[in-house]
């Protein structure tokens, strides 16, 4: 949404040049009459607002003059919102009145990392009770690190009754009697996806209660539930699902019940396969499904993970839908290189790639020769290790670059990385958009020179032009920092960590990447005079994250001062703040156009 609430007329050429638009022919007529406002705003609709689909396109329109700003809040449809903290619910619904679609972030995302102590905030209820009142006809809801309660869902099934789509991300808070509610009540839903939610065990059998007839599902996602469900129900659901296309089972399906799933859902262009081995008791006479005629009757799958408590022996199964797969995700599979690759030699069309670091950089090596149409790839770690020898290095790195140029979008974890490697990627993959190297253990240099990291990461903000997020790791010093000031100047958002020496690092970074959206900083030493630096620049990014650093609650307060748009929260480890701590624990700033939220707990100080 745009960030002005109203703006002046523009005066002068320009809004001369928006007038005489509205009007027909336009040859110097002396008898000119300034349209009305209601022409302006029929003109704007016709001719521009309709035809804008992105929402910066919109909120750039919206600042033209105050009825391009009032015609922008009638036609908008779709909402998003970056910071649920950063506007009122009540602001937003007084504005804009025709909403379907309404996407809410909540927590930072170092949340996920633990950074943040339970009950901060970010609840779906504030939210939920200014769009039950205003956005009857909504029909889809995203909502990320949200937490969102039982009562929560049966209000969002009872207020809107068009719901299609419902779709949480790393929430908290419900659990399957909510599902239950959600899945009973809402008749029109198309998409139920829940991904990396906790969901919590209330003995409820949700998926039961879904309607008797033939369903509208296209989405069902459930991979991240971890409570047994009633597989007799989910089939006989995905039976009379014809429109089923996504679907993404929990470790609870075996590999047998995903088999009689998938003969009566063909249609499958996304499956998620559950726990991928047997946990049946099965006679010795009974004879094993023939796995492989069901996938090569998935004719139209191209995404395929899952994969959990996996037998490699089965993974032969997926051998007819490699060639026309262009997403695999295998990080949940402990698998070794050998077992992986007669799977990754036959996906020639993959785009997307995700693994464990199990599969070592002879794996590695299998994807740099099969997939040369990668955009995306992660390797996660099976053991999040500091002083050990991972199976993945500079080399896997390195092959990667070699193999996949047209790669965009890494995230890597390994124990030991060169600078080498990092500056041949650079040059080989220029069109990275994603660039996030994590090596584990801290203040780790180039392990065959002893260098700090600095010239790696310098080469990856200058020679990849479209970079626009970036993580560092590794020995790092201010010097890295002022590569990235030099040359980032599209970086939209940076993650540190145990990096730099000085002051001079965060000010380098402040003053030189303007269109720095999200700044997410642990472990550095940055105090007050770097936290200064940005002040140009807050108001402009929408949010700033510093834990674990040199900041005072004094330097804090100081900018609360002099910016006083902004939301400075000073966040305690505990529930009461440490006043023997000369530094804070936590700052967390975000801009705002309403005052302070006021459901901050004790541990929260906003300034």
């Amino acid at each position: 949404m745009s960030e002005d609430e109203e703006l002046p007329d523009l005066d002068g050429g320009a809004a001369r040049s928006i007038n005489s638009t509205a009007v027909s022919g336009g040859g110097g007529d002396q008898n000119y009459v300034s349209p009305s406002p209601d022409q302006v705003l029929e003109n704007v609709l016709e001719n521009v607002l309709y035809f804008l689909t992105s929402r910066h396109d919109r909120n750039a329109a919206s600042l033209v003059c105050k009825s391009w700003f009032r015609a922008e809040a009638l036609t908008r449809s779709e909402l998003f919102i970056g910071n649920c903290y950063s506007v009122s619910p009540g602001r937003v619904t007084n504005r804009f009145k025709q909403i379907k679609a309404i996407a809410i972030k909540g927590k930072p995302r170092f949340s996920d990392f633990s950074l943040l102590p339970p009950d901060w905030g970010a609840h779906f209820a504030n939210w939920l009770r200014a769009m039950a009142a205003s956005y009857r006809a909504l029909e889809k809801v995203y909502l990320k690190r949200m937490c969102v309660t039982d009562e929560d869902l049966a209000i969002t099934a009872h207020s809107f009754p068009f719901l299609k789509e419902l779709v949480f991300v790393c929430c908290e808070g419900f659990g399957t009697d909510g599902l239950a509610i959600i899945a009973r009540e809402c008749r029109h839903i198309r998409v139920l996806e829940l991904v990396d939610t906790d969901v919590t065990d209330d003995e409820v059998d949700w998926i039961s209660c879904f309607p008797d007839n033939v369903t509208c599902l296209e989405s069902l996602i459930f991979d991240c539930v971890e409570t047994p469900i009633n597989f007799e129900a989910l089939e006989r659901l995905v039976a009379r699902s014809p429109s089923l296309k996504k679907l993404r089972l929990n470790s609870y399906i075996s590999i047998r019940q995903l088999y009689r799933l998938m003969i009566r859902a063909p249609q499958l262009t996304h499956l998620g396969t559950g726990s991928f081995n047997t946990s049946e008791i099965v006679a010795q006479s009974e004879q094993e499904p023939d796995y492989l005629s069901a996938f090569a009757a998935c004719k139209s799958l191209i995404c395929l993970s899952g994969f959990k408590e996996i037998i490699p022996e089965y993974l032969s199964a997926i051998y007819p839908v490699c060639g026309i797969l262009t997403s695999l995700n295998l990080s949940y599979a402990n698998i070794s290189a050998e077992q992986l690759k007669p799977v990754i030699r036959q996906c020639h069309k993959l785009q997307t790639f995700w693994a464990l670091d199990s599969i070592g950089d002879e794996g590695l090596q299998a994807v740099s020769v099969a997939c040369k149409d990668l955009r995306e790839l992660r390797v996660f770690p099976v053991e999040a290790l500091e002083d050990v020898e991972g199976p993945v290095s500079e080399v896997g790195l390195l092959t990667i670059s070699e193999g996949c140029r047209k790669l965009q979008s890494i995230l890597y974890f390994c124990q030991r990385m060169t600078n080498a490697a990092v500056i041949a990627m650079s040059k080989n993959c220029p069109d990275l958009v994603v660039f996030r190297l994590c090596i584990m253990g801290r203040h780790r240099p180039d392990h065959v020179t002893g260098e700090p990291m600095d010239e790696g990461f310098g080469a990856i903000v200058e020679n990849c032009k479209k970079l626009t997020r970036l993580a560092v790791s590794g020995l790092l010093t201010d010097r890295v920092f002022k590569y990235i000031g030099q040359y980032g100047k599209l970086l939209r958002t940076l993650s540190v960590a145990f990096a730099g020496d000085s002051d001079l690092g965060l000010k380098y970074l402040l003053e030189g990447c303007p269109k720095l959206q999200k700044l997410e900083i642990r472990d550095c030493p940055f105090g007050d005079s770097a936290l200064f630096a940005g002040l140009h620049h807050y108001y402009d990014m929408r949010f700033m994250w510093l834990s674990s650093c040199k900041v005072t609650r004094q330097g804090c307060e100081e900018v609360a001062r002099q910016l006083p748009g902004l939301v400075v929260e000073v966040i305690a480890s505990g529930e009461e703040e440490n006043e023997t701590n000369e530094y804070v624990d936590t700052m967390y700033l975000y801009r705002s156009l309403d005052r302070p939220r006021p459901d901050a707990p004790r541990f929260v100080h906003i300034l």
